[in-house]
């Protein structure tokens, strides 16, 4: 016997049979769940296109809501696990500690068992959805064993029911941490301390906002009406993405990760925009709590009703490893207890209906024309957004906010109301009709910029004294007087010239601010040379921003330093603000500010004399959610500026990284411009690029294309994505 032969034919023998082995077992043990991913993602097809953006085709809404998180988790899985980290309430056991208070308000609101139960009572279609969600992430950690979740390693059907409204943070945003934490820790008094503290904040925090503008075609060149889209958000908060499916669901635009629906964007026929909104959607009730028989009520007209107490067990990172504290939750019929105000209780009561609030949410991207959309507003869960449209049919339409409890005008509801009184109580909701709304104007544009409903078109605009003042707070901005400057009188629109529009480089509040300055400086006599030079600098600028404006430097940190180290006398927002600093502090008070602004930029970067974009700077090292910053590492000049000045292309920094250059964190980030006619045409840009990955040719491939404001045009249509394709696979499918 030739050995050698045997022993290769018996090896071959039992490397076949040991692959028969695994196949053999490999299949049994694949679960039904598995079986499901994989049947799945045989009719979903992810094409990417030259920016990296996904056009995920699916059989099915479903298949294509799995194959949309499925890109996403290929996108940015680490944005995708930390947006439902946070909306879980599990925070803390990642942060530590300092997140807990911020785990707490999101149990206040819901818990497991109820998510759970929400789930489980909504319709089969959403529930459809809402599996398919977790089965593309799931799917994608399959696929993809080297990737470690932070935290969850299974996600849920479920888990989606935390997105309150649709959308990542929305109304809870608004019930501060430092008040829960300040009741639960007896901190007393508190009231005062953290007004002070919420005054400091707007002072110094880049403001948070979007700008949303609908053409009708009267004022276009072809004669279609036009949107759009300019969320300002933290930077890398929402990606690009297309959604395509054989059950009519044809959408394109921004999705907040872990979204399984477009949230900004367009189809073929309509378009939506949503703007932050001044309607008064969350209420605070001073609660009146006193011990009877035995039990703790609540007084409620002659009622005595029983406070409902839980307990939650929070889970917290500590440096010896995971601990938990334990949380009583308290509630009456208003909503849970979430802070004090002297003796008295708060209960917040906020919308809080997570699945008609996702049914809205999908729904809104299938409408084909107003009529559609109108009905879907009648949903009225979008609770924390004004909405901007614009269709194919030549309509323009504004809606300002969209769940409006009815309330009683005779109390103030800007302040805790008497929550033992029932009169104060929450009677319904307003119908849609009812709400401030726009459909269109005369005038051929509407506007929101974050700024009072009243003037969204103009002289058309609704008036003001038709409505319950708590729908609006009819507060102006200067981001809202730069757009209806701009839109007055021009027509002849074209997408490029709407990009422009939504560019224009004027800051209106410097032409308030500034003038006062230099009045002070003449005034004063003074003989300072170095003050002079930099005087006459602003003096001769026209208010426009620029990589390469001194001036821009000078007015921004003026602006910036003024409004952080001086209170006005009355309480103001950001317009009051800069007018009072412009035209009503004391002179000599304006140049003690601006010399100390000319001595820390010449401590900071060896002269005042720089121009605005060797200062204001794009710098993206790595995809961490919190972005690290280094004065020594490449950075790109961006000559945006912040939305505080009136800038609508808004740039701004939320944070810093102890760096002496300013570095934009949030701002313009996804921006859309779409036309509508017998072909939708749209052009967009991203902050950055798709990919939240530093290996990735998409990470930083729109950096220049943005700074320059270079729009890239949209691929919606099958042919053009084929004709723009890089690769095309189904998920599991990629190297």
């Amino acid at each position: 016997m030739n050995i050698s032969k045997y022993l290769t034919s018996m090896t071959s023998f039992f490397v076949g049979l040991s692959i028969f082995c695994f196949v053999s077992c490999t299949s049994v043990e694949i679960t039904k769940e598995e079986k499901r991913w994989q049947e799945t993602a045989e009719r979903v097809t992810i094409i990417r296109d030259d920016f990296g953006v996904p056009h995920i085709y699916g059989k099915t809404d479903a298949d294509t809501v799995f194959g949309l998180l499925y890109a996403q988790c290929e996108d940015d899985f680490n944005r995708v696990e930390q947006n439902y980290i946070w909306a879980i309430g599990r925070l803390a056991e990642i942060e530590g500690e300092e997140a807990i208070y911020s785990d707490l308000r999101a149990r206040m609101f819901m818990s497991k068992a109820e998510a759970i139960q929400n789930f489980n009572n909504s319709p089969d279609w959403l529930k459809d959805l809402c599996v398919a969600f977790a089965d593309g992430i799931n799917y994608y950690l399959y696929t993809h064993p080297d990737v470690s979740p932070k935290l969850i390693s299974h996600f849920e059907p479920w888990m989606p029911m935390y997105f309150s409204e649709g959308s990542i943070g929305g109304d809870i945003e608004r019930i501060r941490e430092e008040k829960i934490r300040a009741f639960y820790e007896n901190k007393e008094p508190i009231a005062s301390v953290l007004e002070a503290l919420e005054e400091q904040e707007q002072r110094e925090l880049e403001p948070q906002g979007s700008n949303g503008i609908a053409i009708a075609g009267s004022l276009t060149q072809s004669g279609n009406s036009m949107l759009l889209i300019n969320p300002h958000t933290s930077f890398y908060f929402r990606g690009e993405v297309h959604m395509v499916s054989e059950e009519g669901l044809n959408a394109y635009g921004a999705v907040t990760w872990g979204q399984f629906f477009v949230y900004q964007g367009f189809n073929e026929k309509t378009g939506w925009m949503h703007t932050s909104t001044y309607t008064d959607v969350l209420d605070e009730f001073a609660e009146v709590i006193a011990k009877k028989d035995d039990k703790v009520r609540y007084k409620y007209g002659e009622e005595w009703r029983p406070v409902q107490n839980t307990e939650v067990k929070l889970k917290y990172k500590t440096s010896e490893g995971m601990t938990e504290k334990v949380f009583p939750i308290y509630r009456t019929h208003h909503g849970p207890i979430t802070h004090k105000e002297g003796n008295f209780p708060i209960a917040s009561a906020m919308m809080w209906d997570p699945v008609k609030a996702l049914e809205q949410s999908f729904i809104r991207t299938k409408q084909e024309d107003y009529k559609g959309f109108r009905k879907m507003m009648d949903l009225r869960t979008n609770s924390s957004n004004n909405t901007v449209y614009a269709d194919a049919d030549g309509n323009i339409a504004y809606f300002h906010g969209n769940f409006i409890p009815k309330r009683d005008t005779i109390f103030d509801y800007s302040k805790p109301v008497d929550g033992s009184n029932p009169s104060t109580d929450w009677q319904g909701l307003h119908p849609v009709d009812e709400h401030i709304t726009l459909l269109n104007p005369e005038n051929g544009w509407i506007q929101n910029c974050n700024s009072t409903p009243f003037t969204a078109a103009d002289e058309y605009s609704p008036v003001a004294s038709n409505y319950p003042r708590y729908m609006s707070m009819n507060r102006e901005n200067f981001r809202g007087i730069h757009a209806i400057s701009l839109l007055r009188n021009k027509s002849n629109y074209t997408l490029d010239s709407l990009i422009v529009l939504g560019y224009d480089p004027y800051l209106p509040a410097f032409s308030v601010l500034i003038p006062g300055l230099i009045t002070a400086y003449d005034e004063s006599q003074t003989s300072h040379n170095e003050l002079a030079s930099a005087i006459e600098v602003l003096r001769a600028w026209d208010y426009r921003t620029s990589e390469t404006s001194v001036a821009m430097t000078l007015a921004h940190f003026y602006g910036s330093h003024y409004s952080k180290k001086v209170e006005t006398p009355f309480a103001a927002n950001d317009m009051d603000r800069l007018t009072y600093f412009g035209q009503g502090s004391p002179t000599e008070e304006r140049l003690r500010i601006f010399d100390e602004v000319l001595k820390m930029l010449n401590n900071d970067f060896g002269t005042w004399n720089i121009p605005w974009g060797e200062v204001n700077r794009y710098q993206r090292l790595n995809g961490s959610v919190r972005q690290a910053f280094n004065d020594s590492l490449p950075s790109t000049p961006i000559g945006f500026a912040s939305g505080r000045w009136g800038a609508l292309a808004a740039y701004g920094a939320r944070y810093n990284n102890n760096t002496k250059k300013i570095y934009g964190t949030r701002g313009n980030s996804f921006v859309a411009v779409v036309e509508f006619g017998s072909k939708v045409k749209a052009k967009t840009i991203l902050a950055g690029g798709q990919s939240g990955d530093p290996s990735s040719p998409h990470f930083a491939d729109q950096v220049l294309p943005y700074a320059k404001i270079e729009f890239k045009e949209a691929a919606y249509y099958k042919e053009d994505v084929l004709k723009r394709a890089i690769e095309s696979y189904a998920p599991g499918e990629r190297n």
